[in-house]
């Protein structure tokens, strides 16, 4: 169980770095873009992003599993 956690936080952790790494001016861009919607749409649209994350999770489980 662990070993699959550290396996998703290191996945994350390598596309987040890839996209500093590649493109770091665009992730300024990215951020400034962000700063422009309002809070409750970034909400909203972190909470889709979470069920769509968890969503993908249980079917590579069961996929796997």
């Amino acid at each position: 169980m662990i070993g699959h956690i550290a396996l998703g936080i290191g996945l994350v952790l390598v596309i987040e770095g890839l996209v500093l790494a590649l493109a770091p001016s665009r992730f300024d861009d990215l951020v400034k873009a962000l700063a422009e919607i309002p809070p409750e749409t970034r909400r909203m649209l972190g909470l889709t992003c979470v069920a769509c994350g968890v969503i993908l999770v249980w079917v590579g489980k069961g996929a796997l599993g």
